[in-house]
């Protein structure tokens, strides 16, 4: 059976088509299937082209940053194959490769040598006036953000059907532990584990006393709404990408989804030399367990 692989670049990145190009061609001598994708659409997931190529393919490959894997997840999560991201952008913290490593993650392809690893996404439901007006989902994160720069969005935020707090607020964001280094931790939010099955609630500029990031368990179902009597309109985001219109009233429910993400993995290398990698952390002065100490 042909072997086939979904290439995804970033449209607008002058380097990278002739690049593309050449990773298609050395994965097509080795009979492989290649189908180029560039960014310039506006959701994959929403494409019956795109969604017939993805049936039987074995991989999404991605030339280019994290908004461009996002935007590559939504084939490969509808497909259930795994996304392989070669970073081509700034932090490319869902990336698995660099660069200057294209060529080592062809053969690896070829090969077939890389591991798969499930990560958690949110199922996000949006109401307006009682009515159900969108179904959408996140890997990242589902934020509700104001619309008007000037003035503060109220909102309030519910856990397990109970109300936890009303903020006057930029926004708030709910995220996964994958999204933990994305908007959640430029609000100030806890770095989370990828393997740990949490949900993060993360008040963005809040004017109040309690506005504290909260981590909730896998299970919980959060819920955010725009006050009634709000004078300022929201506007829903997921991974950036995906939008809903919020005006007073309005509501998100947010939940675990049943459908992962799938990262194809091409080291064991735990999640701490990541983040020191990214984030350029000063480890100096460290020198590990003491000889004899157990592992």
């Amino acid at each position: 059976m042909t072997r086939r692989i979904l290439l995804v670049t970033h449209a607008n990145r002058p380097d990278l088509p002739a690049l593309a190009t050449e990773v298609a061609t050395q994965l097509r001598e080795h009979g492989i299937e290649v189908h180029e994708l560039e960014q310039g659409w506006d959701s994959l997931e929403d494409d019956p082209e795109v969604a017939a190529l993805a049936a039987d393919a074995e991989l999404v490959v991605i030339l280019g940053g994290d908004g461009t894997i996002l935007r590559g997840a939504e084939v490969s999560r509808a497909a259930g194959i795994p996304l392989l991201g070669i970073n081509h952008g700034r932090v490319g913290f869902l990336a698995e490769a660099e660069r200057e490593h294209t060529s080592h993650v062809v053969d690896r392809i070829v090969a077939r040598d890389y591991a798969v690893e499930d990560r958690m996404t949110l199922e996000v439901n949006v109401y307006r006036d009682g009515d159900h007006v969108a179904h959408t989902w996140a890997l990242n994160e589902a934020s509700v953000e104001k619309s008007a720069r000037e003035r503060m969005l109220e909102l309030t935020v519910e856990i397990d059907g109970r109300p936890l707090s009303t903020w006057g607020c930029d926004g708030v964001v709910v995220a996964t532990p994958t999204g933990s280094t994305a908007y959640a931790f430029s609000g100030g939010g806890p770095i989370v584990w990828p393997d740990v099955q949490a949900v993060l609630v993360v008040p963005i500029s809040a004017h109040a006393l309690f506005a504290r990031p909260v981590v909730l368990g896998p299970d919980t179902r959060v819920a955010v709404e725009v006050v009634p009597h709000a004078t300022t309109h929201g506007v829903m985001w997921c991974d950036g990408r995906r939008t809903v219109d919020l005006p007073p009233g309005a509501r998100i429910e947010v939940c675990r989804s049943d459908t992962p993400v799938r990262l194809a993995r091409l080291t064991s290398d735990p999640f701490t030399d990541r983040l020191v990698a990214k984030f350029a952390l000063p480890v100096a002065g460290w020198r590990g367990k003491p000889d004899g100490a157990p592992a």
